[in-house]
């Protein structure tokens, strides 16, 4: 590991990528504790000093910043809300932009472009109400003498901060190591690491004058954490491999094909990224339903669609099951990998080449991605059972759901350094 780490900075390349990346962090980090003008923080410090649920993971997400209402309060949600819309869209919904997905580079800057525009259509709205809601939501006024102009001018600086984070993202993904949006994601939920364990000290969890009790307990949620670690890695790790053969051909004076190879079908294709949809998409009708505490419907949608409540849950798992499906088919279209199968002249032994090949690809990526989503969902939801159970505070439930992430995004960082490192015949961190 040691050694692995030095031959990291012996590389300039690497080297390089890692230290921007890490500059972007710092920004970012700088930029969650920067306040959006016109703005009294006090009432959300008070609000949450008397126990308020601040939006829980999407306060996580944002490494804070909701709490501090900063300039990046709205984090990167507007961006993965967008980004969900484009490409459900991009499901033969509108043929132009299905039309783009099939163009390849060229089709996906067309349709990160579009995304970029939802994005900012998207954070508008957004600031708007979180903006309306938050002077509403705990009776003091947190923004002083409010009118429709302070209103705009806090929106276009919260959507201003979003756009940011997604130029920060894209230029770590260009420039940096990892994939960006990911990354920051990342960051923010480590950065309140310690808010997690100094909550869980403070809570009923830990009883004054219980030294051995506390000890246990200790011990057995660093246990627990640890098999969820282990549970995470395993299954992030596993693949099945399809062997694929190829025929011999001759092309002018060479020959080409004759060997033996295999797909690799990972039992997790899609990461984290499910969960990271599902999740912002729960949340949202919760944080509209906040703005508006006083009504019935709206405290109808807190009680029931929260992730520790019976119908959330439900709907958490459906979501991530279908997420991963979706997310799983758009990166390995079955019929694509069949058809340039057969025309490199490739097959499965026993399967015949065309629409055989895609039905049996289909037929084995289907079992697989369902073994991965509900893996995912039951992550998801054993810290929240636990918590329950333990007296853990809500914040350290969710924080299972952020534990899942974080270790999704170190392996796939992790994986990208790797192949850095072999591809110039360094040894990495899996080989030996």
């Amino acid at each position: 590991m040691i050694k692995t780490i030095k031959n990291i900075w012996h590389i300039e390349d690497l080297r390089k990528r890692i230290l921007f990346t890490l500059f972007v962090l710092f920004i970012y980090r700088i930029g969650t504790f920067v306040p959006v003008p016109g703005v009294d923080k006090s009432v959300l410090t008070a609000a949450d000093s008397a126990g308020a649920d601040l939006f829980g993971l999407l306060n996580t997400f944002s490494g804070g910043a909701l709490m501090q209402f900063s300039i990046f309060a709205l984090g990167i949600t507007p961006y993965i809300t967008a980004s969900i819309i484009v490409q459900l869209l991009s499901m033969d919904v509108i043929p132009k932009l299905s039309e783009w997905a099939k163009q390849g580079e060229h089709g996906k800057k067309k349709s990160a472009q579009l995304t970029r525009y939802g994005t900012i259509i998207l954070g508008i709205i957004q600031a708007f109400a979180m903006s309306i809601g938050f002077n509403r939501m705990y009776g003091t006024e947190m923004i002083p003498n409010a009118t429709f102009t302070k209103y705009l001018l806090i929106a276009i600086v919260l959507t201003a901060g979003t756009a940011f984070l997604m130029w920060l993202g894209e230029q770590i993904t260009e420039k940096g190591i990892g994939n960006g949006i990911s990354i920051l994601i990342f960051a923010g939920i480590v950065a309140n690491i310690p808010t997690y364990i100094r909550t869980t000290a403070q809570s009923s969890f830990i009883q004054e004058n219980q030294v051995f009790m506390n000890s246990l307990k200790t011990i057995i949620l660093a246990l627990v954490i640890v098999l969820i670690v282990v549970g995470i890695i395993y299954i992030q790790q596993a693949i099945r491999k399809i062997p694929v053969q190829y025929a011999k051909r001759v092309v002018g004076n060479k020959m080409y094909g004759g060997q033996n190879t295999h797909i690799p079908l990972k039992i997790n294709a899609s990461g984290v990224i499910p969960v990271i949809f599902a999740i912002s998409l729960l949340q949202f009708p919760v944080i509209i339903a906040n703005f508006w505490s006083t009504q019935r419907w709206a405290d109808w949608v807190i009680q029931n669609l929260s992730q520790d409540k019976p119908l959330g849950m439900v709907l958490y798992v459906i979501m991530i099951i279908g997420f991963t499906f979706f997310y799983t088919f758009v990166q390995m279209n079955p019929q694509q990998m069949a058809d340039n199968m057969k025309k490199n002249g490739g097959y499965i032994p026993g399967i015949r080449p065309g629409k055989g090949t895609e039905k049996y690809l289909t037929r084995v990526l289907s079992r697989l991605t369902m073994t991965g989503a509900i893996f995912l969902a039951v992550i998801s939801l054993i810290p929240i059972f636990l918590g329950s159970l333990a007296g853990l505070p809500k914040s350290v439930q969710i924080g299972g759901t952020a534990l899942l992430i974080v270790i999704g995004v170190a392996l796939d960082t992790m994986k990208q350094i790797e192949s850095q490192l072999i591809k110039r015949h360094y040894k990495g961190f899996i080989n030996k």
